[in-house]
């Protein structure tokens, strides 16, 4: 079947990835979570709710990212 994909211009490969990730989306509740990863929502839900937003500047997101390419 991957072979057959491959033949699909990038656009409609691109087309069809959305199409999918819109169908589990939708799906969403469907997904069950691990014992360690419902434990690690809790614990980021929790640190949010105590100390609210810390994000950091995209700048240096991208340079983390940059130096690990």
């Amino acid at each position: 079947m991957l072979g057959n994909l491959r033949e699909l211009p990038i656009d409609k490969r691109i087309q069809l990835v959305e199409d999918l990730w819109d169908s589990i989306a939708a799906d969403g509740g469907a997904v069950s979570l691990s014992d360690e990863q419902r434990t690690e929502l809790d614990r980021r839900l929790d640190d949010y709710e105590a100390n609210g937003i810390k994000g950091r500047k995209a700048a240096n997101v991208l340079a983390d990212v940059r130096k690990r390419l």
